[in-house]
């Protein structure tokens, strides 16, 4: 134990002369231990996101609505069905937006705001195939909500779900965008889904989602319900703000949304059936051809591999960009047949219906 006895005495000399130090810089320099009442205090680890909810909740409002049926088609068994949703204050004007299902064959609906106010909408107009609808009310002094940008969000950004959830009135929701352009979930005919892991309940059906600023970038749609397979659990979906603010204003302008119409049916190829064509990838295959395609000189069979030239690999993307364009519009068609042989067409578009696919 002796031996030990040097190396001891030197750490506590070496203890004593940096305790000495410390407390003449403690002297001179007081913040360095923290005790100036100037000193800002460190940042909280954990962000608190009230003032994103206290910009955008005021815009979210409840909606109620009541049906009648008669389950057994005798009218004089006739039963009121209530159900919620939500929907958001677009603009001043008193432009509501919704999803086309929680208003779907309502015989009333009163959409009721943040404030307690109740107000009895106009439907402006709809649009099944994206599962949007527009209302209007008339009321002073209506709160609204900022429009953001569904294509700038990125995976992992921090997203809040706000809505009449339950029945439970202005309910916040946090989670993250677990994927964008979500498609082919057989919801809406025109699908490109923000998927999000906040939680998306009974009552949500038309209400916000937003970023951490408080901006609108989606309205909250779908669940995912396998209930077959496993409880669903942290999958919902969301239709993006951009995609909203086109259907928006067409639904003002024209009652309706308008659309390009090719005049064909599809169906996706993989990668090895399309080589037959001497296509490498995955393509678009027609299945059948009328109106403005057959009039270009399509027919059945043929691969769809170019519009406008952007390679087309999956029939939601060529139905998308059809759609996006306008009657009358000329887009610029690539098909492959077999044996290699390649064909460019140009085909005037006509404007879709709901009763037919194009």
């Amino acid at each position: 134990m002796l031996r030990h006895g040097k190396p001891i005495a030197f750490a506590a000399q070496s203890v004593a002369v940096g305790l000495a130090v410390a407390f003449i810089a403690v002297l001179i320099r007081p913040e360095i231990a923290n005790l100036r009442r100037d000193t800002p205090a460190p940042t909280p680890a954990v962000a608190s996101y009230a003032a994103a909810v206290a910009a955008s909740s005021p815009a979210v409002a409840n909606i109620y609505t009541e049906r009648s049926f008669s389950p057994s088609g005798n009218p004089a068994r006739t039963f009121r069905d209530r159900q919620l949703g939500s929907g958001v204050v677009i603009s001043p004007d008193g432009y509501v937006v919704t999803n086309w299902h929680v208003i779907r064959g309502a015989d009333e609906i009163r959409v009721q705001l943040a404030d307690g106010r109740v107000a009895t909408p106009q439907l402006v107009g709809a649009d099944p195939e994206t599962e949007l609808a527009l209302l209007r009310i008339d009321l002073d002094t209506l709160p609204t909500i900022r429009l953001g940008r569904s294509d700038a969000l990125a995976v992992g950004d921090v997203v809040l779900a706000i809505g009449n959830s339950l029945g439970l009135s202005h309910t916040v929701t946090m989670g993250i965008v677990s994927a964008t352009g979500r498609g082919q979930l057989g919801v809406t005919i025109f699908e490109d889904f923000i998927q999000t892991d906040a939680a998306i309940n009974v009552g949500n059906s038309g209400g916000a989602l937003v970023n951490a600023r408080g901006e609108l970038v989606g309205i909250n749609t779908a669940v995912v319900d396998r209930r077959e397979v496993a409880p669903p659990e942290g999958i919902g979906f969301a239709i993006p703000v951009n995609l909203v603010r086109g259907v928006m204003a067409q639904l003002i302008e024209h009652g309706r949304v308008i659309r390009g119409c090719l005049g064909v049916e599809t169906i996706d190829v993989p990668a090895g059936y399309a080589r037959n064509f001497g296509v490498d990838g995955p393509a678009v295959q027609l299945l059948t051809v009328t109106g403005p395609a057959a009039a270009a000189g399509l027919r059945a069979g043929d691969v769809l591999t170019h519009i406008d030239g952007r390679r087309m690999t999956n029939q939601q993307q060529a139905m998308n960009l059809v759609a996006a364009a306008q009657p009358g519009d000329v887009i610029r068609i690539r098909v492959a047949r077999p044996g290699g042989a390649t064909l460019e067409v140009d085909a005037v578009l006509r404007e879709r219906t709901l009763s037919e696919g194009c």
